[in-house]
This record gives C-alpha cells, structure tokens and sequence, in this order.
C-alpha cells in the first residue's frame, strides 16, 4: 500500500531490526504487491544517518519525487528501507528544515549532549539509559582527570568490550593470515584519541586555515569520539541488515516476480547496506541491475581484490560487483567533510585498513589507506570507469563494472562537522539512479 504522505506510488517500506530480520508484513506485502502492481522496475533506497522513521521517509519523499516524471513511460515500484541508525541532532542536513537543536548547537560553545541526541541514543541502544545519562553528565561537566572513564562508557554503549566476545568488527577491508585486533578507537589512550578529533574539527570549522588554540582541550573532541564510535556501531549494523536482511529479501523478490529489475540506491553506512545485500543474494539470483552509492561511508578498496600497498590484503566485498547485472555507481564529493576528514580519522584508529605499510605519511595515509567511497570513490578495482556527473548524464554508462562519478557540482552543501555529507536531494542525482538503471 502507497504511503499518503509520500511523493510517488506504489511505494512499501521494509523495515529491519539490528539482527537483519525483517518485518514479514511488510515483506509479504511487498512481494504480493510488486506482482500484483506489474512493477517493472524497483527502486530500493537504504538511507543512513538518521534518527526515525519519519526523517527516513522525508528523505525518500523528496529523493524519488522527480522520478516519474524523469522516466513516464517505465512502471516503477518504490521502496523505502528503515534500520535502526542514528543522525546527531546537531548535525543539520541541507534543504530540510534545521531543528531547533541544531539552531541550539550553534550558540553553544561546548558540546553537551542535547535531549534529542539522547532520546536517539536510547532509541538505537536500548537498555543502557544510565550509560547515556552518565555520559551526557561528563560531556556537560568536563571533569579533569576523567576522559578514560569517558572512553570505557562509550565502549559500553555501544557494546565493543575489548577482548570481550562479541565480534567487534566492521572492517572493509582485510589481510590474509593477520588476526584481528580490537580497534584502537575502543583501546588507545582516550585523551590522545580526544585530542586528535580536537584539532581535526578546529581544521574544519577554519576552513583548513591553521586552528589557534591556546590551550588545546581534549574534552572538546570528546563528543565526536562518541559520535565516531556510534556510526562505527551503525557501519557494523548496516552490513549486517545487507546481508542478513535486504539480500534475502530480494532473492524471495526474484522467485515470486522474476521479471522485477531491482535497483539498489544506498546513502552513506545505507550504501555499505545496499552494497552487503549483494553478498546476501541466493545463488543464481541476477534481479540485480543496478546499483548507486551516493556518498558511500564505507572504504574505498571494499571491493578491491587487493590493495595497492599490500598484495595479501583485499577488500571484505571483493568481487561482489560482478553479482550485479550491470554497473555499480558510485558518487562522491570532495566537499564531504564527514568523509574526507572525520572518517578516515575515524577509520585510521579503528584499523579499519590492515596490512598497509607504516611507512606512509599521515597525509598520505589518511587518503590512501582509510579514504572513503564518497571521497574519492572506488579505488583499486582494474576497468572503473571516472566520469563528471554532468558527463555521466549525457552519455552511456558502461554496461558493467565500476563507475566513478564526480558528483560536486551538485553535492557541495553543509557547515561542519558533516559537510556535504547530506546533501543528496537532486534532481540530477536522481537522473543518475535512472541512467545506472536505464530505466526510461
């Protein structure tokens, strides 16, 4: 049944717990409608920062509300994917309207855990409300001598317990015969960590110009090692909803209404979902025929068979592209702060990328060895094509592989500490969903 609210029709929704499982009245709902609708081609959208349901929907009301009009003769079918991932209140997103919590954060100088952030923390962690409380109280008061404790509570919130027995990680990528250690993000010295987000935001929030501080204090990094450390959870979690969750979905799809060309539409930790439910295909199943990363938050070299540094490293998705009945898009922005900075960052301390040599600068690390898939784009899979969206629209895209498009002509919005990170909403965007799919 097509929402009321939304901008195009038939559209369902498929909503996921953190396990991967399914909602089965939706899903039944989907696979009855699909045929029933003779839907031709599926558009599948998979968000990924974000705080509810309805923030969710918002996103894919506005996204796909060109789309009739752009493709009038196809019969397209519209899904909105819902799991439980989480947006900071403060961080605004570009075209929607900015929250009273974000016109709050900006006249605050530190960075205290607004109500909104706290409910949304509830909402994705249940049952750790005195976690919570106790880390909003820290992050309000400041106490000397207490960020380690700071650090232990974060871990807890989110369930990563050094050494503990739960698997910890969400890596990309992976070498051969190295064990996997506990990422230093959850097991550094938590000061050192705090201070290094300090100065990397104090980079942004000077537009790159040399950050002056007079006495440096690592509690102002401490919000977003508390943000860093949730959206690591989240990027665990959206594999595991992929692959556990949307890819068998789409295999049911496939044997109720084989003729349904599915195309798979991912935003940021939603694009390393989309790109997981490829490995969660059953065997044979080629409904597949697109898929589009805008502003993928996972690594550039996630399907790499090997890594430019490391021949015995390679990508955890390695050659899942080929699973796709055409090609695999990926756009990305150079004016993506949360992806360009803040992630490889991120990345660097949870040792998202094993195997590469030390020897690499900082610099040169940070881009190389922990980039992102909405930085730069994919990286290190032989025969990707790169293209300017503009010409991306014009021409026609290969009917396979990789294909990188530059894509910030458009994608240049948003203040720090996200940047463009959010700012998808496009028409041209849209035009690229339908051309990866050729769908007209």
């Amino acid at each position: 049944m097509a929402e009321p609210q939304m901008s195009v029709t038939p559209y369902w929704e498929l909503t996921f717990d953190a396990d991967g499982d399914v909602d089965g009245r939706e899903r039944d709902e989907l696979l009855h409608g699909v045929a029933a609708r003779k839907v031709s081609d599926l558009i599948v959208f998979a968000h990924g920062w974000n705080n509810d349901r309805s923030g969710a929907t918002a996103l894919y009301r506005r996204f796909f509300a060109p789309v009739p009009g752009l493709a009038q003769k196809a019969r397209i079918g519209y899904v909105g994917v819902i799991w439980p991932s989480m947006r900071f209140c403060d961080e605004p997103i570009p075209d929607f309207p900015k929250s009273v919590v974000a016109t709050e954060a900006e006249a605050v100088a530190k960075p205290a855990l607004d109500k909104d952030t706290r409910h949304a923390l509830l909402e994705t962690f249940p049952g750790r409300a005195t976690v919570v409380d106790q880390i909003a109280r820290m992050l309000d008061q400041r106490p000397e001598n207490e960020l380690e404790e700071f650090g232990r509570l974060v871990r807890l919130l989110v369930e990563v317990v050094p050494g503990g027995p739960q698997p910890l990680f969400a890596a990309d990528t992976l070498a051969e015969g190295v064990p996997q250690s506990d990422p230093v993000l959850f097991t550094g010295d938590v000061t050192t960590l705090c201070d290094e987000f300090t100065q990397a935001l104090a980079n942004l929030r000077s537009d790159g110009a040399e950050a002056q501080f007079a006495l440096p204090n690592p509690w102002d990094g401490a919000k977003e090692l508390l943000r860093q450390a949730t959206y690591y959870a989240m990027k665990r979690r959206a594999g595991t909803v992929g692959e556990r969750g949307l890819g068998p979905v789409i295999g049911q799809l496939a044997t109720r209404a084989p003729h349904v060309r599915v195309h798979l539409v991912g935003h940021s930790f939603g694009g390393r979902l989309v790109s997981f439910a490829l490995s969660g295909l059953p065997d044979g199943v080629r409904t597949v025929k697109s898929v589009t990363l805008l502003q993928g938050a996972f690594s550039h070299y996630a399907f790499a068979a090997r890594l430019p540094h490391d021949a015995h490293a390679g990508g955890v998705l390695q050659g899942q592209q080929n699973r796709i009945d055409g090609p695999l898009v990926c756009c990305y922005s150079r004016f993506d702060s949360a992806l360009g900075t803040i992630y490889p960052l991120a990345s660097r301390m949870a040792n998202d990328c094993q195997g590469v040599a030390e020897s690499l600068g900082l610099a040169q690390a940070l881009g190389a060895k922990w980039g992102a898939m909405g930085h730069d784009g994919v990286q290190a899979v032989p025969g990707t094509r790169a293209l300017k969206l503009a010409e991306a629209l014009k021409a026609a895209l290969p009917a396979s592989g990789c294909v990188n498009v530059d894509a910030a002509a458009v994608v240049k919005r948003g203040g720090p500490p996200a940047g463009a990170h959010s700012d998808i909403v496009h028409p041209e965007l849209a035009r690229m969903v339908l051309a990866a799919g050729r769908i007209r």
